[in-house]
């Protein structure tokens, strides 16, 4: 039986890439960008690399490299990585009969009946890099976890020049032995060393490893990662996404939360973006539980952790049921004691999750029947005149719980105000 060809695509250090789409003085330059409250580096180009930048270099102990070798440091930029992250998905779909989203900046591409699969490849990338400005690297084989390899092999060996078919059993034998076991797809660092204590290294010995003894040493998902590098696949492409059954908004606080207003400006602000994806997967949630703890890194302080939860009935999407519902939440979790906590992350956990249309009908429903018109405009607003145009009174305005983004680049594609002006 012939194996159906699947494709992994992914973008090059795609923060970075896409903070050099409308920067070209970046090109070519040392460039981190960093977490949430401009933390640590989560996204370097080749070149901070280079200069031994690590993923997840804190900031304030890379601030000499930094200065000294004019490494360009950009806070995340969201909102312009998603957008980025669908023109290349929109692109892909004129290459392929179906594209499987796996993270903001990889897709599996399903590339049967293609002929020469690696020109189809090369023009795919040439597209993606024409349209969007993103650089992109293909790996194809007969299973994710192979294509996977693939991809890995293309980025590291520039003799692929960023796309490898590896559905030639030829290529793959003299391939396999070169990939490190810990590289594998799946493989964590705990699997790693299990494998490694009995002598395997190398894909090639993985795929090699008895079924059975694979079961025994990490259950049935080494089991499937074996197979998969044996060509078989067992995990197939997802052509329609499944039904989310869970919801989270959580986000760090710039600075500690003192008191009970100012968490709930933040709770308010999470479950206010809750209540938006919801609406926008066209789904209701029956449970909602309101998270929030203060920083475990300073033993120094004071320590407290909450996470309470709430049935919502009837089961909603409303931006003022969940609001209200997080506030009983907040409020129960919230310490009975004076002592100084100051908190340092909360958030908004969704769960229960189904269709609007299959929600269990309740006689509560009739009691606002507006609500769906409501949110519908407030909806409107928000996406006419831009985020936050229209928020609940009890989100406050200074937000000083706010995420630190001291070194963020416009949103050029989302935002009018934010476009770049020629002159």
């Amino acid at each position: 039986m012939s194996r159906r060809p699947i494709a992994i695509s992914d973008s090059k250090n795609f923060y970075v890439s896409a903070e050099r789409v409308f920067d070209t003085s970046l090109k070519n330059v040392p460039v981190i960008v960093l977490s949430n409250n401009d933390g640590c580096a989560v996204a370097r180009s080749d070149e901070a690399k280079a200069l031994g930048i690590k993923m997840g270099d804190p900031l304030h102990l890379i601030r000499d490299k930094v200065e000294a070798h004019g490494i360009r440091v950009f806070s995340s930029n969201y909102t312009l990585y998603a957008d980025l992250s669908r023109r290349v998905v929109d692109t892909y779909a004129d290459f392929t009969p179906s594209v499987d989203i796996y993270s903001i900046d990889e897709s599996f591409l399903d590339f049967h009946g293609f002929k020469n699969r690696e020109a189809h490849a090369r023009a795919m990338r040439a597209a993606v890099l024409r349209r969007v400005g993103i650089p992109v690297r293909v790996g194809i084989a007969s299973s994710k976890t192979l294509a996977k390899c693939a991809n890995e092999i293309a980025k590291k060996n520039p003799i692929f020049d960023g796309v490898l078919d590896m559905m030639d059993e030829e290529l793959a034998r003299w391939l396999l032995p070169k990939v490190p076991v810990g590289d594998i797809w799946g493989i964590g660092r705990q699997t790693e060393r299990k494998l490694r204590a009995i002598g395997i290294g190398t894909a090639a010995e993985l795929r090699d490893m008895p079924l059975r003894q694979a079961r025994k040493l990490g259950t049935v998902v080494l089991e499937r990662t074996v197979l998969e590098l044996q060509g078989e696949p067992c995990l197939s492409l997802e052509e329609v996404e499944p039904q989310r059954k869970g919801m989270a908004v959580t986000r760090s606080a710039s600075a500690p939360m003192m008191d009970f207003d100012t968490l709930f400006q933040a709770i308010t602000a999470h479950a206010t973006r809750a209540a938006e994806k919801l609406r926008q997967h066209s789904l209701v949630a029956g449970t909602l539980t309101v998270i929030f703890h203060t920083n475990k890194h300073r033993p120094d302080r004071p320590q407290w952790s909450s996470a309470r939860s709430t049935k919502l009935t009837p089961m909603s999407s409303d931006t003022f049921d969940l609001v209200e519902a997080a506030r009983r939440c907040a409020r129960a979790g919230w310490p009975k004691d004076e002592k100084p906590y100051g908190f340092s992350k909360a958030g908004v956990l969704l769960d229960d999750l189904l269709p609007l249309e299959d929600r269990p009908r309740t006689l509560f429903d009739a009691m606002r029947p507006k609500s769906a018109e409501l949110m519908c405009a407030l909806d409107m607003v928000n996406d006419r005149f831009g985020k936050k145009t229209m928020v609940l009174a009890s989100e406050g305005m200074e937000r000083s719980w706010a995420l630190r983004a001291d070194h963020r680049s416009p949103r050029y594609t989302t935002r009018i105000s934010e476009l770049p002006v020629i002159r």
